[in-house]
């Protein structure tokens, strides 16, 4: 099976990359298809990824044995921080490799493959490359996570300059609601979002709106975004 690869990432650390991811799978599971995440390196955890353990909540499947087998979770480092500076810490480097071979494993079964990162598109994964670097190298697609907060737009705008710039592929752009956002600002800022990749993108970006949500709430009763869009 030769599965798509999108990579999720945000415009900041927080921005909710880990929901958007799994409310996402939820969306492609309902509609049929053997989707899966991955977390490209997981920081501030020892031995599990609590990102993956999210997914598998917001989607109620539960621990998958592809996550038993830690495939889903191949670089994992117990300081909250960069991946290279966490790897460092316990002196280890991120085994990129590992993350290759962990997406060529998933591909063979599941598809579309979700990979979320860690923090924004400039983190640094060692000292040779920058998270930017590594999906452009892989040739993974792009789907940005931003909101609406104070700020947003300004690092949104530089991420997808960044993207363009590089002649990256940009599948969608993912809009978290937030329930303390200005209204004002929630309303201009999807439309800048959308003119910006209209006059700079060479093909349409769609922007999905992705619902604020309860993390308390049971699975069944979470909204699924509308991401028809995104996925062929």
């Amino acid at each position: 099976m030769k599965a798509s690869v999108y990579f999720v990432t945000g415009i900041d650390t927080g921005i909710g990359k880990s929901i958007a991811t799994g409310l996402l799978l939820r969306a492609l599971l309902q509609a049929g298809r053997p989707a899966i995440s991955l977390k490209m390196v997981q920081t501030g955890n020892d031995g599990f990824s609590e990102d993956i353990q999210l997914h598998r909540r917001l989607t109620g499947t539960g621990e998958l044995p592809e996550d038993r087998t830690r495939t889903t979770a191949p670089q994992i480092f117990r300081f909250p921080s960069s991946p290279k500076l966490a790897a460092e810490l316990e002196h280890r480097q991120v085994d990129l490799s590992a993350i290759s071979e962990a997406v060529q494993t998933l591909r063979k079964t599941h598809d579309p493959i979700l990979v979320e990162g860690a923090g924004g598109l400039m983190v640094p994964l060692t000292a040779d490359a920058l998270t930017i670097d590594v999906v452009r190298e892989q040739g993974w697609s792009v789907l940005l996570v931003t909101c609406g907060r104070l700020g947003s737009l300004n690092h949104t705008l530089l991420s997808l300059e960044a993207l363009q710039t590089r002649k990256m592929p940009v599948a969608g752009i993912l809009y978290v609601d937030q329930p303390d956002a200005d209204p004002l600002i929630d309303r201009d800022s999807p439309a800048e979002i959308r003119r910006w990749c209209r006059r700079n993108l060479p093909a349409p970006a769609p922007l999905i709106h992705v619902p604020w949500i309860d993390l308390s709430a049971p699975a069944a009763t979470l909204p699924v975004p509308d991401c028809a869009a995104l996925f062929s």
